[in-house]
């Protein structure tokens, strides 16, 4: 338990404005984007450099208490929910971009910068970052590293692991090490690799060298509405089958249009049953060749327009309409869980009719906003927590991601497992399988301090998960308040 002796240590180390004890600021750090699940921690800090996180691990390391890692909060799956009596470390203080390496096509960076900023920063050299979640403007890199986040453009260019090149990381322990290299690589095993997308259950990342690409020479957007969602799934198949490989192909359904593009404006068919927005960068007579056959294929499977933005403010209006699917959901439903899972790319209409009907069958509406190229899903699912509709939302889209298994994918494509899919792991791995998993943790974390409860089953989560919060009948009354 915490006392005044652990927080003074704290306070020396940090000062009194990197320390948060007080209720209402505490619960400023309950969740995540992830609302269903709250825990208020017994203590945030904010350290101010990477020696100072170092030095609060240590001393959550001498007062054996856990300790969970948070960047800017925007993650989906629970991840960085507080433990009880645990320590939340907050990263939003290190913001720095310590170095554009332009020659070699490198940024460094502390882990609180915002996704965006890192092309922000590259671009009057002709260089940006690639992996563009649809929170850039919000999420970090340390999250994104965290997650192995991917984004629109991932079909083309991979996700954080494919861009991530050295780490310096604190252990449980409050010892830093660095994984990877100037180049990515490194003697031995891939460090680097396994450290990207373990959800802050091995360490703590405060410090990142990223690969820069160069800004393509021309880049053609298509906006294709198609009359049915079948029809936009054959297309996504045929157009890699053809060995066309766009920068994105993202798909909406009718029900995400809507939202968005009352929330945009962005030109979107709110009446089309699907949309499918791709993107072609590269050599101009390269995208010019591919352009051609990419606009016959979707000819052919019966698509009802196909708008062509010339000018870069028009692209970029309806690069807005996608990315903002998530948010403006909330003009058309007062509650939704935004879920995440994989499928086959040849399985992707076969699974939107199971999420139609398995919608239909609990009584709720899912909309569908994802990362078609690869597969990516992103269902969003729609209730009321007024009407009493949050379990069988959650129970919904529990089933989704299970869904994605039995279809032969994954769990999670960028959100992770975090707590929200924890109870769902043995559906996609053997005993076995999480037996090797979590002894590779218990060698990076002997004591399980690093962002304790999330991606491993456990007897907790699985039987008595935390849930939204309940008000107390003399709350309901009047009576009391809850702070």
């Amino acid at each position: 338990m915490l006392d005044a002796a652990m927080v003074r240590e704290f306070t020396d180390l940090l000062s009194d404005n990197g320390v948060i004890t007080d209720e209402v600021g505490l619960r400023s750090y309950e969740c995540d984007g992830l609302t269903g699940f709250r825990q208020v921690p017994a203590l945030v800090v904010l350290p101010r450099d990477a020696e100072e996180v170092a030095g609060a691990v240590k001393l959550c390391a001498k007062y054996g208490m856990p300790f969970v890692a948070r960047g800017a909060g925007t993650g989906l799956s629970g991840g960085a929910m507080p433990v009880a009596d645990g320590v939340v470390i907050s990263l939003q203080r290190l913001r720095r971009i310590l170095e554009i390496d332009v020659e070699n096509r490198r940024a460094v960076l502390e882990p609180g910068v915002f996704n965006l900023d890192i092309s922000t920063a590259a671009k009057p050299h002709r260089l940006y970052y690639a992996p563009d979640p649809s929170s850039q403007q919000v999420c970090t890199i340390g999250g994104n590293v965290a997650e192995n986040s991917g984004g629109a453009h991932c079909l083309k260019y991979g996700f954080t692991t494919n861009h991530v090149l050295e780490m310096e990381v604190v252990l449980a322990d409050g010892s830093m090490i660095t994984l990877g290299g100037p180049t990515g690589e490194q003697a031995g095993p891939d460090l680097r690799g396994l450290f990207i997308g373990s959800e802050g259950t091995l360490g703590i990342c405060t410090k990142v060298t990223v690969r820069l690409l160069q800004t393509p020479e021309t880049v053609r957007t298509v906006l294709a509405d198609f009359p049915s969602i079948e029809a936009a799934g054959d297309t996504v198949g045929d157009i890699v089958d053809a060995a066309i490989i766009p920068a994105a192909v993202e798909m909406m359904d009718s029900l995400s249009m809507e939202a968005s593009e009352a929330a945009t404006g962005a030109g979107l068919t709110v009446d089309a049953p699907a949309a499918l927005i791709i993107e072609l960068d590269g050599p101009a007579d390269e995208v010019d060749a591919e352009f051609e056959h990419l606009t016959a294929i979707c000819e052919r499977h019966g698509a009802t327009r196909l708008h062509v933005p010339t000018e870069l403010e028009e692209r970029q209006k309806v690069w807005k309409g996608r990315k903002a699917a998530f948010a403006a959901v909330g003009r058309i439903s007062p509650d939704y869980i935004v879920q995440d899972g994989v499928v086959p790319r040849t399985r992707l209409a076969e699974v939107l009719t199971r999420i139609a009907e398995m919608g239909r069958d609990a009584g709720l509406r899912v909309a569908n906003v994802f990362h078609a190229g690869d597969g990516n899903l992103h269902p969003l699912v729609l209730y009321s927590e007024a009407a009493g509709e949050h379990h069988a939302a959650e129970q919904l889209s529990t089933e989704i991601a299970e869904l994605c298994v039995e279809l032969g994918g994954s769990l999670s494509g960028e959100h992770g497992i975090g707590t929200d899919k924890a109870c769902s792991m043995p559906r996609m791995f053997s005993a076995d399988d999480l037996a090797v998993m979590h002894r590779v943790r218990l060698g990076f974390d002997p004591d399980s301090r690093c962002n304790p409860g999330k991606v491993f089953p456990t007897p907790r989560l699985c039987g008595e998960k935390p849930g939204p919060y309940r008000p107390h009948p003399l709350e309901e009354a009047g009576v009391i308040e809850r702070l």
